[in-house]
């Protein structure tokens, strides 16, 4: 990795040092950690279920042998081989779902009859504008509980930002974010369009309910084997697919693990390691990262349904992490004590949420699940099961508990917000003379409409007049005339002066980790 590169990933991680102090960039830094080795395990587990279903694979020995070929080829190859592989996986990825929806739309009549039938059985009921929050599924949560969740995924999440950054100029960053969007899009509706065929092929006999299978995950795999039972070859094709968003996720996840680790804590304790020991460092933290992702998949096999336990443990850290970044960004008078409060509040609050909702799952009445028939399964298959045993629920499980997963995310981002305000109001406001303006971009500047009198009040003393800011940048002067030289976080003025990436004659930035976009 080139050392430009480099420098734009270390100031991306430096942020919160640059707005507070150390001990907030190490928290987060934390933080994340956490949130990504759990992540990683749910997405280790997901494809070790789709084997186990399609060759009588042991469960476990897929599980390590996905967490192996990830870490040695993330340890030898670094983030070239993981972003090369990327490509590659997203092409076998939508040639195995293109396969399973030509054939099975095949053999259930085509596709017309697979949306006629998905209407019958109210699979086509799309708008459910319910604002009750304890609903799992609805337009609000989706829309809302959705946006929250994934501004923390591409907003403030590591693996994102290393891939964006790693881009040669910030044109190269957005186009590869636009072309990350079709690519999900792309996905997603083909992963829609399988769901509504599985429906029409097993809608008189549910696999789940039968007891054919054991979880709702190994649904897909099953329908796999059954389209394509004389086929030989194309159940290999979509194991290939399933596997191809694993690695791609996994290898990721361990590069940037191994990045800010590296960077938050090896460099500080030892900054003066040649490129050769730096090197030897980083691939051990590799190593030890795929080990602890893959071990975790253990905890993912408990954890319920592969995807709402993947975007729960985004909400669980990413809501916090987004409203830490958020009280940076957008609130100047927020102090250290502040983001260090309000990160632990949004930790706590969306950590109790969702292990609550772990033990005490939310009432059927407010999952709603949609009916699901047995009536010409084979008698043999069908496991005889009992009414579930209900125990003792306290009065919180019905409430709090039972908050739509999506809302996770919510919580713990708007609960760092309030939090982080009101802690820095009681223990006395951040000086705006103290902060950089290049890491300021105050919430005033969002309603355009308001005029510059009201603007200026919510940069809270910042110097953060356009025309003052443009002209440091071009001229390289000091951004504050007669400043201290030395920042309450430790850094130097000097070393924030000169922002990596800019170019005057252009008026534009190959750094993203310093990008300003005036609203």
């Amino acid at each position: 990795m080139s050392h430009h590169v480099q420098s734009m990933i270390q100031g991306f991680i430096q942020y919160l040092q640059l707005r507070f102090n150390k001990p907030v960039r190490y928290a987060a830094t934390v933080i994340y950690i956490v949130q990504t080795i759990l992540y990683t395990g749910v997405v280790v587990y997901a494809p070790a279920l789709a084997l186990n279903q399609v060759t009588g694979f042991h469960l476990w020995g897929s599980v390590f042998a996905t967490g192996i070929v990830c870490t040695f080829y993330c340890t030898l190859g670094g983030l070239k081989a993981v972003v090369w592989t990327d490509a590659f996986q997203m092409v076998v990825m939508i040639v195995g779902f293109l396969t399973v929806l030509i054939q099975g739309s095949t053999h259930v009549g085509g596709f017309c009859n697979v949306l006629e039938q998905s209407a019958n059985g109210s699979r086509l009921h799309i708008f459910d504008f319910d604002v009750d929050p304890l609903r799992r599924h609805t337009f609000w949560t989706i829309t809302v509980g959705g946006t929250f969740t994934w501004l923390g995924i591409y907003g403030v999440n590591q693996s994102t930002i290393q891939r964006c950054i790693s881009c040669k100029t910030e044109k190269h960053a957005k186009l590869a974010l636009y072309f990350n969007l079709l690519g999900l899009w792309i996905i997603l509706v083909c992963a829609v369009f399988s769901g509504l065929i599985m429906y029409s092929h097993f809608k008189d006999c549910d696999p789940w309910t039968s007891g054919i299978i054991s979880a709702p995950d190994q649904l897909m795999p099953y329908f796999v084997m059954e389209i394509f039972d004389t086929m030989p070859g194309l159940p290999g094709l979509f194991v290939a697919c399933a596997f191809s968003g694993t690695l791609s996720t996994v290898a990721a996840s361990i590069n940037a693990l191994a990045t800010v680790t590296f960077e938050d804590f090896v460099k500080s304790c030892f900054p003066h390691l040649s490129d050769k020991l730096s090197t030897w460092i980083s691939k051990g933290l590799c190593l030890l990262f795929g080990v602890m992702c893959t071990s975790m998949a253990v905890a993912a096999s408990v954890m319920g349904g592969v995807v709402q336990a993947a975007l729960s443990i985004h909400g669980m850290c990413g809501g916090p992490m987004l409203g830490l970044f958020s009280l940076g960004i957008l609130f100047p008078f927020v102090n250290w004590k502040g983001a260090l409060g309000g990160l632990l509040t949004g930790i706590i609050l969306s950590f109790w949420v969702a292990i609550g909702a772990f033990i005490y799952p939310a009432p059927a009445s407010k999952t709603w699940p949609l009916p699901l028939s047995t009536d010409q399964c084979i008698k043999s298959n069908v496991t005889a099961t009992g009414p579930p045993v209900l125990s003792s629920r306290p009065a919180i499980a019905d409430t709090w508990y039972s908050i739509s997963y999506l809302y996770y995310s919510a919580v713990g981002c708007l609960g760092c917000i309030a939090a982080g305000v009101i802690i820095s109001l009681i223990t006395g406001y951040q000086r705006g003379e103290d902060i950089q303006p290049l890491l300021i971009r105050p919430v005033g500047n969002l309603c355009c409409f308001w005029s510059k009198k009201y603007k200026r009040l919510c940069w809270c003393g910042v110097q953060h007049d356009s025309v003052i800011e443009q002209e440091n940048l071009e001229n390289g002067g000091n951004w504050k005339q007669g400043a201290q030289s030395v920042l309450p976080n430790g850094l130097r003025r000097e070393s924030l002066v000169h922002v990596p990436g800019y170019d005057p004659k252009d008026k534009s930035y190959n750094n993203m980790a310093f990008e300003i976009t005036h609203f």
